[in-house]
């Protein structure tokens, strides 16, 4: 077959993205075309850095020309991406593709911990991220990225005063931290803690970011619901431990986003603190907790399993200093790694089969 540019075309129409189940041309994914005698070049525009399986899209694009066209092109190929998302022509947030909540059922199951992580993560991949630190009486992300003594500028647009975000580690970030002493209190009721995270939400410069990542306090709240009835929410990610206990309260938060009235697309479960294993016999694996609950409450409720992250001293270490574990070459920062990528492929997956999620309109 003649190497043109309908012919490489009709070629690779024989690769799927594995996660949509279509062909990458009517998916729009294959650009910049270039041939010059036998040579080939050509950009696959994936839909997020993050992808897992990148390495296998280009490998079947290449057997794909191979099989179809011929043994003896040189073929050069960029693998380049672009997020995607549902919220085109958003009022509020216009820049931002993603909007993912990251929530738990109780306290100390290291959603903070994850969410940190899993912002980072995306970042290194790449993607543009930010992070609401919306657990007004509790927040940890000053702490978590080094940086409890900044301060968020201030910018004039018109009559608008606008809040700069801190930036760390490539991820935007806004908190309750920055803007009263670490020491003191925040003795708030609801309405006072709903009003900062609208203001978080709608008076902060957040610019263009592919993922937001709104880590929000345990429970089920004022603050959750403040958050799904002033922006529509791509999808939550759910942070249980593996004991019981941790898996009923995980499993209200997970009812609470599914309820027909509120209905944001649960993206997935992440089990932390799955097994403890000792920095220096990485191989050993103690179910401390017990083995596999975030994984049973997954198959429950039909959805994705996004991964396990082991209980290990490092990520405590990690949080304390500032200096997230994602960062570091370990079995936690591997973890993190994996988590990043399998969330990104879920956000893809429900933007390609999902329409986008309606803010919610509730009277309680």
């Amino acid at each position: 077959m003649a190497l043109t540019k309908e012919n490489v075309l009709k070629a690779l129409r024989h690769v799927d993205d594995p996660d949509i189940k279509q062909d990458l041309v009517t998916l729009n994914m294959i650009q910049d075309i270039e041939i010059e005698g036998n040579k080939l070049s050509f950009t696959v525009m994936l839909t997020t850095p993050a992808c897992p399986l990148k390495e296998v899209i280009k490998n079947d694009c290449l057997k794909a020309i191979e099989t179809h066209i011929g043994e003896d092109i040189e073929v050069s190929i960029l693998m380049s991406s672009d997020v995607t998302s549902t919220r085109d022509n958003a009022p509020l947030l216009p820049g931002v593709k993603n909007i993912i909540a990251v929530a738990s059922g109780k306290g100390g199951v290291g959603k903070s911990t994850v969410t940190a992580n899993l912002a980072v993560a995306l970042a290194q991949s790449g993607a543009s991220v930010g992070i609401i630190d919306a657990d007004i009486y509790g927040p940890s992300m000053p702490t978590m990225f080094n940086c409890e003594h900044e301060q968020p500028g201030i910018r004039k647009e018109g009559d608008k005063n606008l809040i700069i975000p801190i930036e760390q580690y490539g991820v935007k970030l806004i908190s309750i931290g920055f803007l009263t002493p670490a020491e003191n209190a925040v003795v708030w009721r609801g309405p006072m803690a709903s009003s900062a995270l609208k203001q978080f939400i709608g008076d902060t410069d957040w610019g263009d970011l592919d993922y937001l990542l709104i880590d929000l306090p345990p429970g089920t709240s004022d603050i959750h619901l403040t958050m799904v009835q002033t922006v529509p929410v791509t999808g939550a990610v759910l942070v249980t431990t593996p004991q019981k206990v941790a898996i009923a309260d995980a499993q209200k938060g997970l009812q609470m986003f599914t309820q027909a009235q509120i209905n944001v697309p649960v993206l997935g479960v992440v089990e932390n603190m799955a097994y403890f294993t000792p920095e220096e016999l990485p191989d050993n694996k103690y179910y401390i907790f017990g083995q596999g609950g975030g994984k049973r409450m997954a198959e429950k409720f039909d959805v994705p399993f996004l991964g396990e992250v082991p209980l290990v001293q490092g990520i405590r270490e990690a949080g304390d200093i500032g200096y997230p574990a994602v960062m570091q070459n370990s079995v936690s920062g591997e973890a993190f790694q994996v988590l990043a990528q399998n969330v990104a492929q879920r956000v893809a997956i429900r933007n390609a089969n999902k329409a986008e999620t309606k803010k919610v309109e509730l009277n309680v």
